[in-house]
């Protein structure tokens, strides 16, 4: 099938990011939140992107503004969905919440749409079956588009096969590297290897064996690195973090996961909110 239209659920960072990308690789797309205000702040992001690649000489002034044209904000499912050849959602990484995103979004969408989940570490067979297409269900994860550029596409077992083909072409149609995850992961490739580092540094930070400074740096300075462990987190997001770590039963997790809860009470969640380990202009 030809992919030309683009549903994106969650227009918080990542939903965003993949948007953007998707308008600018020439895509029509339609970007739905339950929250009018996540749109200011998402519309905000996209003009600051557009403005490093135009700065970049990535993109010119004319080609941005075209890109805003093929963006369509909205509250409404019905329209969000309208004529959509791949809705790809980026809810928060809840269970609950990602289940009834998706119970409502498989009865609305229309015949032909294929189904892809954009969570961290879930596993797409948790929401196949109640999205109603269990066969046109695929988890289909992004980084960080811009700078990471791997996309990663794990079906469950009951995908139908036939389309990973689809999603591997859409991958490279909007400048991403596609990665086949063969057997469902939790964390897929990337982060279940990132999750063991960033794990330890969190065990080295609660057990007061380094500062968060010094971890980064020890990090940074022998791997030739821009950013350690904690800069990391900071650019995925600490609430993200979060519902990843305090999922997880080992007393290290538990431990970290209440650290990470204290900034998020603080409202230091990373980058997107000015502050989280690091401050940021």
């Amino acid at each position: 099938m030809e992919i030309k239209n683009i549903c994106i659920l969650g227009a918080g960072t990542l939903g965003t990011r993949v948007a953007l990308q998707c308008a600018i690789s020439g895509y029509q797309v339609r970007i739905y939140d339950i929250n009018e205000e996540a749109f200011v702040s998402s519309k905000k992001l996209m003009l600051k992107i557009l403005g490093q690649l135009e700065k970049s000489q990535l993109i010119s002034s004319d080609s941005s503004q075209l890109v805003l044209t093929r963006l369509i904000f909205t509250l409404d499912p019905i329209e969000a969905v309208k004529d959509a050849d791949l809705i790809n959602e980026s809810v928060l990484e809840d269970e609950k919440i990602k289940l009834e995103v998706w119970a409502k979004f498989g009865k609305i969408a229309p015949v032909k749409t294929i189904f892809t989940t954009n969570t961290s570490y879930m596993l797409p067979s948790q929401f196949a079956e109640i999205s109603g297409r269990p066969e046109k269900f695929c988890a289909l994860h992004f980084h960080d588009v811009f700078y990471s550029r791997v996309v990663d596409i794990m079906p469950h077992l009951g995908t139908d096969l036939s389309l990973i083909p689809i999603l591997e072409d859409f991958g490279n149609s909007i400048n991403q590297v596609p990665v086949y995850v063969q057997k469902e992961n939790h964390g897929y490739i990337f982060n279940a290897m990132l999750l063991a580092c960033i794990g330890a540094a969190g065990k080295l930070l609660t057990k007061g064996v380094g500062t968060v400074e010094d971890i980064d740096k020890s990090w940074m300075v022998n791997f030739h690195m821009p950013m350690g462990p904690f800069g990391i987190l900071d650019s995925i997001g600490l609430d993200t973090a979060w519902h990843v770590t305090h999922n997880l039963t080992d007393p290290a997790s538990q431990a970290f996961a209440a650290l990470l809860k204290t900034y998020i009470d603080a409202g230091k969640l990373g980058e997107k909110s000015g502050e989280g380990f690091y401050k940021y202009r």
